[in-house]
């Protein structure tokens, strides 16, 4: 590997090191490898230009939209009452509420930051009633935020299916079991976690009053759990694409805010509306300077020399995929998962590929990575947010978002791994010609 790339590498992490702003550190390492190995500029502008001119990543800024009508129009509230009806009675029912809400929630605005804004700001104040530590709290709500990154329909598999050249629609199923078992491990290391803390639980209702307001809650949820049956209905059976059913998701859930759960006003979906744009504005740009970078990196292939020197250390397939993990758990402690996604997919596929591990694999595998990434230390943005949204200090939550990390986080990236058949078992059922060689 050459002097300049490496050069690049380094001015790419130091900036992220320091806190530089994503796109400012990407285009700090095309600006020195530009002009270092002479490339034209304006070529690769071009080249940027015409990757981010696609009509699938129109569905990023309108889910990102659909995510903010939900958070002002208090959507959330009416999943959290569904959900804390069934295990809310348990002594660590609460946080058990908070873990699957957050998949429900994640399910159907796809964003890790909407679900922990919403749900956060929700739970915390329950949360801290039943007697529940702060740190722990926040800590809880950062490892469950990311399942909006796994259940679909994900912003962040949209990005790896359209720099892939993968399905979409395989893409987002292949995410949906890892899913399912992080939100069984995060219940389970919760619940032992519980028998620590002194909660207070909440009172005992009878058979019939129970039912009564069980079916009251249900009926209050109906509106907000139709929404993602739209959305996955129509991706799953055909009738729309994820671009369509991004749009479909925000015609909904504008009306659903304003006129059923009322909690969206006139000055609520404009704020909705300016801090939609200003996140799409800030993904666009970052889009633009990764590919750039990605580009001039198999330009000059590096996705090749990295894959010859981790194949002249072993060929043995588990040491391979643990060391392309390491490199991907890495990558998500220094940057967000969208930028991490633009960066892994094309140095990171080839290599895989060698092994066998099939596209639709590696989005699961991916996926897990960099959800993980946005918790763990040091920059865990969404640990961070956390400790904002619940008023919590970082120190409260080291402790609590480890235990996380190495029970149930690992354990499940280990799984998707390993055990292909999790990733790929509902994509060969749905679209098993993908499979077929």
């Amino acid at each position: 590997m050459s002097m300049e790339v490496v050069v690049s590498v380094l001015i790419l992490i130091v900036g992220l090191v320091v806190g530089m702003p994503i796109p400012y550190a990407f285009g700090g390492s095309f600006l020195w490898l530009t002009y270092s190995l002479g490339f034209n500029p304006s070529t690769l502008l071009a080249s940027g230009y015409t990757q981010i001119n696609s009509t699938i990543l129109l569905a990023i800024p309108l889910f990102v939209l659909a995510g903010k009508v939900m958070e002002k129009g208090h959507i959330g509230d009416a999943l959290i009452g569904l959900v804390q009806r069934f295990v809310g009675r348990i002594k660590s029912g609460l946080g058990a509420v908070a873990v699957v809400t957050s998949a429900v929630f994640g399910s159907i605005s796809g964003s890790a930051s909407a679900t922990l804004s919403c749900i956060g700001a929700l739970m915390e104040p329950r949360m801290t009633k039943a007697g529940y530590p702060k740190g722990y709290t926040a800590a809880l709500l950062a490892a469950a935020c990311p399942l909006g990154l796994l259940i679909p329909p994900s912003s962040a598999q949209i990005l790896y299916a359209w720099s892939s050249g993968t399905s979409v629609l395989a893409c987002f199923t292949a995410t949906i079991i890892p899913g399912i078992i992080l939100v069984l491990f995060l219940c389970i290391v919760n619940a032992i976690m519980c028998k620590k803390i002194d909660i207070i639980q909440p009172p005992k209702e009878s058979g019939s009053v129970w039912v009564k307001n069980t079916v009251k809650a249900t009926w209050h949820a109906v509106p907000a759990l139709i929404m993602p049956f739209i959305i996955l209905g129509g991706i799953y059976g055909g009738i729309m694409t994820a671009t369509e059913a991004a749009a479909i998701s925000v015609l909904y859930a504008v009306p659903c805010g304003m006129f059923v759960y009322k909690g969206l006003k006139g000055r609520g979906l404009w704020e909705a509306l300016k801090e939609s744009a200003c996140t799409t504005g800030v993904i666009m740009v970052m889009f633009f300077m990764v590919m750039i970078f990605s580009k001039l990196l198999t330009m000059l292939n590096v996705p090749t020399m990295i894959a010859t020197s981790l194949l002249s250390l072993t060929d043995n397939r588990i040491l391979i995929l643990m060391m392309v993990n390491i490199f991907m758990i890495i990558i998500g402690m220094l940057m967000d998962d969208t930028s991490g996604i633009l960066l892994c997919t094309p140095i990171l596929l080839p290599i895989v590929q060698g092994i066998g591990v099939h596209p639709v694999h590696f989005a699961a595998i991916l996926g897990v990575n960099l959800g993980m990434g946005n918790v763990t230390p040091p920059t865990a943005p969404m640990l961070y947010l956390s400790g904002r949204v619940c008023g919590a200090k970082i120190n409260e939550m080291l402790k609590p978002i480890l235990i996380f990390i190495i029970f149930a986080w690992i354990p499940t990236l280990l799984i998707t791994t390993y055990v292909p058949t999790v990733a790929t078992f509902l994509p060969k059922l749905i679209m098993p010609n993908l499979f077929a060689h």
